[in-house]
């Protein structure tokens, strides 16, 4: 419980995967993906119900033995690439206070492939939402400027233009306006906001600016990434 608040994680992991093959069993550190992200739960001593979705048997029983819970198997519907991540926890949140038989008032997403996330910064999560009365909080990262929207380019029938008109009047980094980008490190959201307003990004929306790297791991490449970062200490592994 998070005051009086009962706090239900979800550490989706489906089977199927088109950059990496069974990318939720990968390891980083000697450690598969889904398991450090169910060693992590295990440390949140505020979480009620920590459990994983996954379709595939074998990431069902490498969570198990990280921590996590598997009640149920993903029904193939919530299992391809394009299903998105407010079916797979509406999912998950009805199912568990079915087979529970409570009520869960807060639902934590932690993506196994966002493996640079500590303890703290889902607590810090949390915390913002209860204290904010958020719909929910997302946990983001500053995005270089080299990678800002207005500095984006587009490819139409061969010819180049500015992904948005805007990008045209700008000539110094300092006209532009601080984004950021999801990190995937922690998604906290109110069952309200999934149930009713049926979205991850209510009506009010908090964020939690985190500084530093995320490797958010979509192919090898960002796999390598992630184990050079906690070969030199910048991920805990």
């Amino acid at each position: 419980m998070f005051g009086s608040e009962r706090v239900l994680v979800v550490v989706p992991a489906r089977g199927g995967s088109q950059g990496i093959p069974l990318k939720n069993l990968r390891p980083l550190g000697g450690v598969p993906l889904v398991a450090l992200a169910g060693r992590l739960a295990r440390e949140l001593a505020f979480v009620d119900r920590a459990v994983v979705s996954t379709d595939h048997a074998e990431i069902a029983r490498v969570a198990r033995e990280a921590g996590l819970d598997a009640p149920f198997l993903r029904p193939e519907a919530l299992s391809g690439p394009l299903v998105s991540d407010l079916e797979v926890l509406s999912h998950a949140l009805t199912e568990l206070e079915r087979l529970d038989g409570v009520r869960y008032d807060l639902i934590v997403m932690l993506q196994p492939t966002s493996p640079g996330r500590r303890s703290e910064h889902v607590l810090e999560a949390v915390k913002k939402l209860v204290d904010g009365r958020y719909d929910a909080v997302w946990t983001v990262s500053p995005t270089d400027g080299k990678s800002h929207p207005l500095k984006q380019l587009v490819i139409d029938d061969g010819r180049l233009d500015y992904y948005d008109a805007a990008g045209a009047q700008v000539v110094a980094r300092q006209q532009l306006a601080p984004v950021y980008h999801r990190n995937g490190v922690a998604y906290v959201v109110r069952r309200e906001c999934l149930l009713e307003q049926k979205t991850l990004l209510g009506r009010r929306t908090g964020a939690l600016v985190l500084p530093g790297h995320f490797p958010n791991i979509d192919t090898e490449f960002d796999l390598e990434l992630a184990e050079f970062l906690a070969a030199r200490g910048g991920l805990r592994p």
